[in-house]
């Protein structure tokens, strides 16, 4: 089985490499690629959020690294939805 993950921190993922998905991982059975999101930025800073939209608190994501990411290599994808069903 094959998982890819985007993430902003794809270091927090680097225990998948020990227990019992690490066994797994070694045996072949789970492929795991991790892709960090700011790959897919065009800025020097490799920045994937910016401030809301007429302002407030908080932070939102950019559109633009998931566009880039997604019409590059995604050919089949399972996202969540907020309802809780793909």
């Amino acid at each position: 089985m094959r998982l890819d993950v985007v993430t902003i921190f794809p270091e927090y993922l680097e225990p998948l490499n020990v227990s019992l998905v690490g066994k797994a991982r070694a045996r072949g059975q789970l492929n795991v690629h991790v892709h960090d999101l700011r790959d897919w930025t065009y800025d020097r800073h490799n920045t994937v959020d910016d401030t809301p939209y007429g302002g407030g608190p908080g932070m939102v994501m950019k559109t633009e690294p998931w566009g880039t990411r997604s019409t590059r290599s995604w050919r089949t994808a399972t996202r969540a939805a907020p309802a809780g069903r793909p």
